[in-house]
């Protein structure tokens, strides 16, 4: 247990403005950071999903169907499919082609009558459904309220946006929380306190790890468009900028938060091996967004509750906000409910990580945390 001297000179540190401090603890836990294998293999991982994300599926998926066509009317139904047609002489030519791999299909000339649209699809071993879905008949369907946004987008922005706030959320959080109780477990944080104010190392913790993430975020954002031309992912590629454009005040706002509480939750107990306990709330509270929208993205009332909340709101709100559900006003609303409850969370966090940082021993309360400031 530090004494009352030490908590004094913590109170009143000597010799360094707070500004100077929390800069150069940002500097202190940036360099340390990324001097670690950890951070730039982590990163490097970050990459190669993105190209594999965007590549993968073309060259498993197997690319363009070539569909071989005989006559005309063959021909005709093909010109309005994206596969890539090869005129064959007649029926038997296009099956040696099936038969060698040259082709995946061949629509050929119905001469039993059977077929509603006149012609019949050759396959090889399976039946190449695809094909067939695009040459069905199928009646016009209306929509009252069509979605400017298809399910499978939907979701896929949903499952990206989510991982991303998930993964920089939970490693990021962890660092900083871990950085906080290495210093308590080897006693240099009473040194630090000697000359640089509490609320400047728990700024300058915040600082540093936000400037990392969101260097990453950065790099990130530029090589995704490079990933998906490689990939052919056009389609994707022509809503990402609108996406995106709210998912990073959001994501800004949203990771400064709960990089707060992560400090906070390192500050409580003394050693690695009690990270658990303490940051057991913090991980639920990264978990909501990242279950919530998941798994009710295409539920429009919740999906409206969760965008509210501060601690969803970083990726229910662009998601909303990107498929067209959400007024205009919406957004601008749940950003000043995020950045309000950000500066209360700061404020009570800056309290907690005072009144806790220098209490050695077992796990401190939050009661005792709150009392413990002078």
């Amino acid at each position: 247990m530090a004494t009352d001297t030490t908590q004094r000179t913590a109170a009143e540190p000597v010799g360094t403005s707070f500004w100077s401090a929390t800069r150069l603890v940002a500097e202190r836990e940036i360099t340390a950071h990324t001097r670690t294998k950890g951070f730039w293999l982590n990163f490097g991982l970050f990459v190669v999903g993105i190209f594999a994300a965007a590549i993968l599926p073309n060259i498993f998926g197997g690319g363009t169907p070539t569909v071989a066509a005989v006559g005309p009317q063959s021909e005709q139904l093909l010109a309005t499919t994206d596969f890539e047609v090869r005129p064959a002489d007649d029926a038997d030519a296009a099956e040696e082609l099936v038969r060698t791999g040259e082709v995946d299909a061949a629509v050929v000339p119905d001469t039993t009558g059977q077929s509603p649209v006149g012609v019949r699809v050759i396959g090889h071993e399976e039946s190449p459904d695809d094909v067939v879905s695009a040459l069905s008949v199928s009646p016009p369907v209306d929509l009252l309220e069509p979605s400017e946004v298809d399910a499978g987008v939907r979701f896929f922005s949903a499952f990206a946006f989510a991982m991303v706030f998930f993964m920089f959320s939970v490693g990021f959080g962890m660092a900083i929380a871990q950085s906080v109780v290495t210093e308590k477990q080897t006693r240099i944080v009473e040194i630090l306190v000697a000359t640089v104010p509490v609320r400047a190392l728990l700024a300058g913790k915040i600082i540093g790890y936000s400037l990392l993430v969101f260097a990453q975020v950065a790099v990130l954002a530029l090589l995704t468009p490079i990933a998906l031309r490689a990939g052919d992912q056009d389609a994707v590629l022509s809503w990402l900028a609108d996406a995106l454009g709210w998912f990073v005040p959001f994501f800004i706002l949203g990771f400064v938060l709960l990089a707060s509480m992560w400090a906070v939750a390192g500050a409580l107990v003394s050693r690695q091996e009690d990270l658990g306990s303490s940051t057991a709330l913090v991980m639920t509270l990264v978990m909501i967004p990242y279950f919530g929208v998941i798994m009710f993205n295409d539920n429009e009332l919740v999906m409206t509750i969760l965008s509210y909340v501060p601690f969803s709101a970083p990726v229910a709100m662009p998601v909303r906000t990107f498929g067209g559900e959400a007024q205009a006003w919406e957004p601008f609303l749940a950003l000043t409910i995020l950045l309000v409850t950000l500066f209360a969370s700061v404020a009570m966090a800056t309290r907690l990580y005072s009144g806790s940082l220098l209490q050695t021993g077992s796990r401190v309360r939050l009661s005792r945390a709150w009392s413990h400031v002078e």
